[in-house]
């Protein structure tokens, strides 16, 4: 994994490229981003680059027998852990690891979701047991068989129950030459016993300009469908790649109509729309109702005055600033309301046509008729 395989995250790079040239790799660093960011492939990319043996000024080189062997995630001086699915006591993450090397090798951008369909998990819970942990310090107790740098990367570490002290002496003084990369989504989950023995490298979420030319790029998507996929994704790859597997769908435009649609009262319209929608299929309808749930959203900014902080492309943008004139922020949170419910639903195997009329209709009561439920009140945040 070089660098420049990695989708935008320039800075974090010239930071990393940064303390290679000045002698000054901290031993243990956490990587923290948020999900879909890219902080499993810039660990992998840094750990190449320490030990690539002709380094450039931006990059490993990607030719040499280390960087090589790197790209197969088959160097014997490159270690991983990551949450399990464990068979028994003793089970570790090395068992795993052909199924490891070719998730990755398929997509670096994943997610638990996805590592446990990989395994075929069912309902197990995921860990990093005592088991593993003493695995680590075997391991990296030897000496380097050919890099100059032995580099353990652990995926998740908020899978770390108490068992994880059994790691603090190693991380406080490992072995010469050792690199720990801790690469996290959710720092309050993390053991502060670890968190304080390890340097923070915070990730950014990806802007929405960065996922919208990757969309483009990757699947020759219009500049309106990219932007509007973007905005569902959130700044998260993941996500961003999973739209790309779905129908395409007009969700603003289709949104948008629905709620004028509500505002209108056009209760046979709405039946129309309550068909059509039933006809997408389960994950399509999944991200309708999301993109209404962040659509929403923008327009409770615009409803506090905060345009500047509003994320839509110009073309939805105004779209939501005319339907923000008929709505109030009570309004706002029990539309909102409404959507999560049929998400939830959705996500449960609602019948789509009785759950689309119904949400339909609620939508009347609160735009037409501006009912509410009891007890709104709109927080925004």
């Amino acid at each position: 994994m070089q660098f420049k395989e990695i989708i935008g995250q320039e800075s974090v790079k010239q930071h990393l490229l940064q303390t290679v040239a000045e002698n000054r790799v901290s031993h243990a660093q956490l990587f923290l981003s948020p999900q879909g960011s890219g902080a499993l492939p810039l660990a992998i990319a840094y750990a190449q680059y320490i030990n690539c043996e002709q380094p450039t000024a931006n990059d490993s080189c990607g030719e040499c027998t280390s960087c090589r062997k790197y790209e197969r995630l088959i160097h014997p001086d490159l270690h991983f852990s990551y949450p399990f699915f464990a068979n028994g006591k003793d089970d570790v993450s090395k068992n795993y690891l052909e199924e490891w090397r070719g998730m990755i090798q398929k997509s670096i951008y994943f997610d638990l979701d996805i590592w446990r369909a990989n395994l075929d998990a069912g309902n197990k819970q995921p860990n990093i047991n005592i088991a593993e942990a003493h695995d680590i310090i075997k391991k990296l107790s030897y000496k380097a068989f050919e890099a100059q740098t032995k580099v353990l990367i652990m995926w998740l570490p908020e899978y770390l129950d108490k068992e994880g002290n059994a790691l603090l002496k190693i991380i406080e003084e490992p072995p010469a030459n050792t690199l720990f990369i801790l690469v996290a989504q959710n720092q309050e989950q993390i053991l502060s016993t670890i968190l304080s023995r390890t340097q923070l490298v915070k990730i950014p979420k990806l802007p929405d300009d960065v996922v919208q030319n990757y969309l483009m790029d990757k699947a020759n998507l219009s500049e309106s469908q990219a932007a509007e996929y973007s905005f569902l994704a959130d700044g998260n790859l993941i996500e961003a790649n999973a739209l790309l597997s779905d129908e395409v769908n007009n969700n603003a435009s289709y949104f948008a109509e629905w709620l004028r649609m509500a505002y209108g009262n056009r209760v046979p319209d709405m039946m129309a729309f309550t068909e059509t929608a039933a006809s997408w299929g389960r994950e399509n309808q999944k991200n309708f109702i999301k993109y209404g749930i962040n659509f929403l959203r923008e327009c409770g900014l615009i409803l506090s005055g905060a345009d500047m902080l509003v994320k839509l492309p110009p073309q939805h943008f105004e779209v939501a600033k005319k339907l923000s004139g008929v709505l109030s922020m009570p309004m706002v949170e029990a539309l909102i309301n409404e959507l999560e419910k049929a998400h939830y639903h959705i996500e449960r195997n609602a019948n789509p046509k009785i759950l689309f009329l119904d949400v339909s209709l609620q939508l009347v009561k609160i735009m037409k008729f501006k009912t509410l439920p009891k007890g709104t009140q709109y927080i925004y945040t």
